[in-house]
């Protein structure tokens, strides 16, 4: 039995297509799925085409009066179901990603447990979808305000989290009320199917979750975003292709919410507490091997513990397992595909041509599969390329600084504004840095920010909105205002 059948026998029969109106169906192309660890097809899916997404939103559109009008309880009642059902599966939706995104099994559990979370969550927050009552100013009337489903929501995910994305959008549009098309990425289209045919057992009446997965990604997008009924996209990916799909938002006035890419500094300030620090940095780096947007992606240090920082950081990375996902003592796991890490490899040679030291890593192992060694990058030059894009791997570049004043600027000097990571052991002091780096949330001596009940987003290019907490289900309403005298 090869692994994706053993995952298969334990999950539960994944969908070999589209699921639309609660049916798999066929489209006019495929799709296969490969494993980054050996580079072998593991099965060929059908993929949708613009026909098979037209038919998802009429799906979409016939089923969400009957969902919208739904009770709150009723809702919630199947999203913690989801999330019962996500716990019991968990180990064979881990291996399950980790077959098709190649990240560390250890990570993969990991996403599971945060994916099922938003499930949770949601089911609890679906019950407190409420608005309000007042009176106006003058005296005449009052002013009650309703919150109701957005509409038919088009949600466009990527491949890195492919559990945890597609949860944290499927969770707040339907306890809004809201059904929605489900555009996984083509290189992990499974783990959205799987999910798929989760929420149908949970409840999900059919047609308010249908999963398109596509090799037309541009063209799908823009052709359901020109569709009227289409009134909410939710899309998490490329700044690039952010800025299309809000040019074609545009067309139609789409309500747009946007996650984004980053760019993510990782402050330590020449107070800071070194081991702990590093500590941080290894998390905040090599959480999903580097395959995050929220991944530390410039580590700014204090000249006065620079050295001590890098080296440390170089012997924790050193320490570390490159191998399979799928294997118990796997650190880290393969890139997602060869252009994945033929980026990282480009990025880490032009800063080393532009005279950073690599204290160890910078290259790929020989051997099958996506791998790249975990690498850390000293006196790395501010003009760098490496410093201004996302790198998407396990890769650490050290820059220093003077002065606080300095570190800000450095935080700052880049058009992305996602998360940011602080640490000293002055909490005045790290508070005021954190309100001065303009970014959408700071982690203070924390490695992670991510949570549920946290709205998620960023500041400048990196995004429109926010994700989690409340706020990600209100992003799947509307405000009505009723004017009312009695």
């Amino acid at each position: 039995m090869s692994p994706f059948e053993d995952v298969e026998s334990k999950l539960g029969t994944i969908p070999r297509g589209p699921i639309v109106g609660g049916h798999t169906v066929d489209g006019p192309d495929t799709i296969s799925v490969v494993d980054p660890s050996t580079e072998d097809v593991l099965v060929e899916i059908a993929a949708g085409g613009l026909d098979t997404a037209v038919a998802a939103v009429d799906a979409a559109e016939r089923s969400m009066p009957e969902w919208a009008a739904s009770s709150p309880r009723r809702r919630a009642d199947v999203l913690r179901r989801a999330y019962e059902l996500m716990v019991e599966r968990s180990d064979a939706l881990a291996r399950l990603i980790v077959l098709e995104n190649g990240k560390a099994l250890a990570d993969a559990r990991s996403e599971v447990a945060y994916a099922a979370e938003f499930f949770r969550w949601y089911s609890e927050e679906a019950v407190r979808l409420s608005g309000t009552v007042g009176t106006a100013p003058a005296g005449t009337n009052r002013i009650m305000v309703l919150r109701q489903p957005i509409g038919v929501s088009l949600l466009i995910t990527p491949w890195n989290f492919p559990a945890a994305m597609a949860t944290r959008k499927i969770g707040p549009a339907l306890a809004a009320g809201c059904a929605v098309v489900l555009k996984p990425a083509s290189a992990t289209p499974l783990t959205a199917l799987a999910i798929g045919a989760l929420l149908a057992e949970a409840g999900v009446p059919d047609g308010v979750v249908n999963v398109v997965p596509s090799r037309q990604s541009d063209a799908l997008a823009a052709r359901l975003l020109d569709d009227e009924r289409v009134r909410k996209v939710s899309f998490t990916g490329s700044t690039e292709v952010g800025r299309t799909l809000l040019g074609h938002a545009a067309r139609t006035v789409v309500s747009s919410a946007m996650e984004l890419g980053g760019n993510a500094p990782f402050v330590v300030l020449g107070d800071a507490d070194v081991e702990e620090a590093v500590a941080g940095a290894m998390v905040a780096k090599l959480r999903n091997g580097g395959s995050a947007c929220t991944a530390a992606n410039r580590f700014i240090v204090h000249e006065s513990v620079a050295d001590e920082f890098a080296a440390g950081l170089a012997a924790r990375m050193a320490s570390l397992t490159v191998g399979p996902g799928l294997d118990e003592g796997t650190d880290i796991g393969p890139l997602v595909n060869a252009s994945t890490r033929d980026k990282v490899a480009e990025l880490v040679t032009g800063a080393l041509d532009g005279g950073a030291k690599a204290l160890v890593g910078a290259g790929a192992p020989e051997r099958p599969g996506y791998f790249y060694l975990p690498t850390v990058l000293a006196g790395v030059p501010h003009e760098a390329p490496i410093l201004n894009e996302e790198i998407f791997g396990p890769v650490a570049p050290v820059v220093t600084f003077s002065d606080v004043d300095e570190a800000v600027t450095l935080a700052n000097a880049t058009e992305y504004g996602l998360v940011s990571y602080v640490y000293t052991t002055d909490l005045k002091l790290g508070l005021r840095v954190a309100e001065r780096i303009d970014s959408g949330m700071v982690g203070l001596n924390r490695p992670v920010v991510s949570d549920p009940a946290a709205p998620f987003g960023g500041t400048k290019q990196s995004g429109l909105g926010r994700e989690g907490g409340h706020e990600g289900m209100l992003e799947f309403t509307e405000s009505k205002y009723i004017a009312v005298d009695w």
